[in-house]
């Protein structure tokens, strides 16, 4: 990877190792995760729990130093960055979302001060004022400015949570869970204040979620598995435009492509589910070229198409 290939994307992970370390244990948390997200996108990151998907978004916010691989974000190189960089780096290029709102709020303050409080080194106090009131007026909180946390619902909470996570204006802004403890509807509502953010202010949105409706509303899913990308989807282009022009959202099941992920050295995740579907079991599988397709199948094909023959032999 070239310094000219990291200021191109907004960030770009290459063979991205996580290893945390006890006394009597290691656990590897990632394991070569290789990623690139373009400047502006908005990305939904999946996977089981212990996948290592929080592992990838602490590394994104600065939070968790990286074992071993390169990691880019903005052009910054997140291994090489000293205490101070990496506090100038959380305050000024990304804004997290928790999905705990006990994280993202000050219980005893209201809306309209929470969402000024990352603003503290803003010497302009009209320009901060100014700011915190646009951004609640953006997620649809302006006539709660003056409510503390116990006046808001949770839904409420979270978007003010994102006013407060924008008002630095970030280049990155990372989610957890961010429809986790809310309804439906609620959730809904919340991702539609994630587009219009991404749409309108171009900030490169990441947001981890277990919510399967959720990862059907964003253009691009990654799929984490044993700590490395398993696979992608991709929303299909029509589906797109109907999207934009309604926004809106009703159930389609078939609404994205999803293309497995293949790593620098040409390796490849299979789901279990397909391995178990085919009776694939142990650690080798037979690679055949069949009319330029790729055809796998057990190890065992090759003897059970033999053994007919072998017992007319016999016999």
């Amino acid at each position: 990877m070239t310094e000219q290939a990291s200021n191109q994307a907004m960030i770009l992970c290459e063979n991205l190792v996580k290893i945390y370390k006890t006394k009597d244990i290691e656990v590897l948390a990632l394991q070569g995760l290789e990623l690139t997200v373009e400047k502006g996108e908005l990305l939904a990151v999946i996977g089981n729990s212990g996948s290592g998907k929080s592992t990838f978004l602490n590394m994104l916010g600065g939070l968790d130093r990286p074992s071993a691989g390169r990691l880019f974000v903005d052009g910054k190189d997140l291994f090489r960055m000293t205490e101070s960089e990496l506090v100038l780096y959380k305050r000024s290029t990304v804004g997290f979302v928790w999905q705990n709102n006990a994280r993202n709020l000050v219980p005893y303050l209201t809306a309209w001060q929470n969402v000024q409080m990352p603003m503290l080194f803003e010497k302009n106090i009209r320009h901060k004022k100014e700011r915190a009131m646009e951004l609640l007026e953006v997620v649809g909180l302006g006539h709660k400015k003056h409510s503390r946390l116990s006046q808001l619902s949770g839904g409420e909470q979270q978007r003010v949570a994102l006013a407060i996570a924008m008002a630095n204006e970030p280049k990155v802004l990372l989610a957890d869970e961010p429809t986790g403890s809310v309804d439906s509807k609620t959730g809904d509502y919340i991702l539609d204040v994630f587009r219009t953010l991404n749409r309108d202010m171009g900030v490169t949105t990441v947001i981890v979620t277990h919510d399967p409706m959720l990862a059907k509303r964003v253009n691009r899913v990654v799929a984490i598995r044993d700590g490395k990308i398993s696979s992608e989807r991709i929303m299909k282009q029509d589906y797109r435009n109907r999207l934009e022009e309604i926004n809106s959202f009703t159930e389609v099941s078939d609404v994205q492509d999803e293309y497995a992920v293949l790593d620098r050295a040409g390796r490849l995740q299979i789901p279990r589910e397909m391995l178990d579907e085919m009776h694939l079991g142990g650690n080798r599988v037979r690679l055949e070229m069949r009319d330029g397709k790729i055809i796998l199948d057990s190890p065992e094909a090759d003897q059970d198409e033999a053994e007919p023959e072998d017992m007319k032999k016999k016999d």
